[in-house]
């Protein structure tokens, strides 16, 4: 169940609880110190008490006299005390009805039997300190010693409570700073925890959307932390574009096989159409020439020429060839398109931007690319918006001739640009689907390439031709 939880409340749950434990284990080990040191306090001042005692008591035992004995200790309040004489019997206490005169100590209880047991081992003139849970009260034996001999011990006995007054008080203080220390560092952990698992969590967001979602959609910023998961976001973020890059490389490979396919298949299908289409073509003319005409004939041999050169037409415009010319592209050539584009732009109210770079001529055949640029241009005056604008730019970069035309009409979607360069596929009435097809055409047989770039409010096409001969 807890293995289920996220990073960002499991990290802050973890130092949570190991705060708490590190508070409990300190505050055991304070309330055991504290208890060890009222202990030892008592000790000496049990010693104390009792040096005084047993000092006070050698007269009346070597006197044998009990009732002086008895005097010295029967002000003794909740304490007990006990005096063994030489055989370990009790020869007074201050609870004489208890504690009766001669008995061994071992007769009044198994507390006190264990006790004797503990005299017995421990055999020395120094004070020591007996004390086991399962007691009612812990017990301090100081010998009574005369000229250096042991003539009897005394015993001082302490109730268990008495220690409970000072071990409430100390874990009451040890609980309340514990509750102030965790109350300051429980938020402290929480914050922490989030700064370390935050980045971990949006990084596994964002992995479990690969290959669920388009990359390109996939929004993730890398973390700048130059520890492990930083480095782990930044090989995320590398990868990510990596296959981006990837799948529109694969993008463009199957889209320029698939048109090359397209284009092999219509150029076969439109040499095989041309040949007999050129020969009906001939008959109609040896007709109209050499046979006898009226006027319904004329009617009927006018429309089948018509639709025959029609189809001539489309079959020649699937019969791209990139020509050499007599002449290289100029300066001069651009601006001839610019005025066949003009009042196409005009009747529409478009803002031409016509931006010509070239200052002297390049090493290309003009006509394939003015009908390059003339389709292009075309193109972006039908699409773009009413009164919007349409701009063309023209110029050497890099030993490539780059043509870019742009329009402010509709966006155009991934889906539709993938097909978009094939013959017969358009979205305007009137349109034959041929014209970007025959611009493709052109390109390739130049070895260049050609992109398009669609956003809100801007479409562009990019052609770039290389110039290994320009001058």
């Amino acid at each position: 169940m807890f293995g289920r939880i996220s990073l960002r409340y499991k990290i802050p749950i973890n130092l949570s609880l190991a705060i708490l434990l590190t508070s409990l284990v300190i505050g055991g080990v304070l309330i055991w110190r504290s208890y060890e040191e009222v202990r030892n306090d008592l000790f000496r001042s049990s010693v104390e008490l009792g040096t005084v005692l047993a000092n006070t008591l050698v007269a009346p035992l070597k006197h044998d006299d009990v009732w002086r004995a008895y005097q010295v200790l029967r002000s003794a309040g909740s304490r007990i005390f006990i005096v063994l004489d030489e055989a370990n019997r009790v020869f007074v206490s201050n609870k004489p009805a208890q504690f009766t005169m001669l008995s061994e100590l071992t007769a009044n209880g198994p507390e006190l039997a264990h006790l004797q047991t503990a005299i017995d081992r421990h055999g020395s003139l120094t004070p020591f300190f007996h004390e086991r849970p399962e007691d009612a009260r812990v017990y301090v034996v100081i010998p009574v010693v005369d000229d250096g001999i042991q003539i009897a011990n005394l015993i001082i006995g302490y109730p268990h409570s008495i220690f409970r007054p000072h071990l409430i008080n100390i874990a009451r203080r040890v609980g309340i700073t514990s509750l102030i220390v965790m109350l300051f560092l429980i938020p402290i952990s929480w914050w922490i925890g989030k700064q370390t698992a935050e980045p971990l969590a949006e990084l596994s967001e964002s992995m479990s959307r690969v290959g669920r979602e388009p990359l390109v959609s996939i929004d993730y910023q890398p973390s700048e932390r130059d520890d492990e998961i930083g480095h782990l976001g930044q090989s995320f973020s590398a990868m990510i574009q990596e296959l981006d890059e990837k799948q529109n490389l694969e993008r463009q490979v199957i889209v320029s096989e698939r048109l090359a396919a397209v284009g092999r298949l219509a150029a076969g299908v439109a040499h095989e159409i041309n040949n007999p289409l050129g020969g009906m073509i001939n008959a109609i003319n040896t007709y109209r020439r050499f046979g006898r005409t009226d006027p319904e004939t004329d009617k009927t041999v006018f429309l089948l020429e018509r639709g025959l050169r029609q189809i001539h037409e489309t079959v020649s415009a699937l019969l791209v060839e990139a020509r050499q010319e007599r002449h290289d592209l100029t300066p001069e050539d651009i601006e001839d398109v610019r005025l066949l584009v003009q009042s196409d732009a005009q009747k529409k109210g478009l803002h031409l931007v016509w931006e010509n770079k070239l200052d002297r001529p390049l090493s290309l055949p003009s006509t394939p690319v003015r009908q390059v640029l003339m389709n292009l241009s075309l193109n972006a005056v039908e699409a773009a918006k009413q009164a919007g604008q349409v701009t063309l730019r023209v110029a050497r970069e890099n030993g490539l001739l780059e043509i870019r035309v742009s329009n402010d009409g509709l966006t155009v979607s991934n889906e539709a640009i993938e097909r978009l360069f094939e013959p017969f596929v358009h979205d305007r009435p009137g349109g034959t689907g041929l014209g970007l097809w025959v611009t493709y055409q052109i390109v390739q047989q130049f070895n260049g390439e050609i992109f398009v770039q669609s956003e809100e409010g801007n479409t562009c096409f990019m052609v770039r031709l290389p110039l290994e001969h320009a001058v």
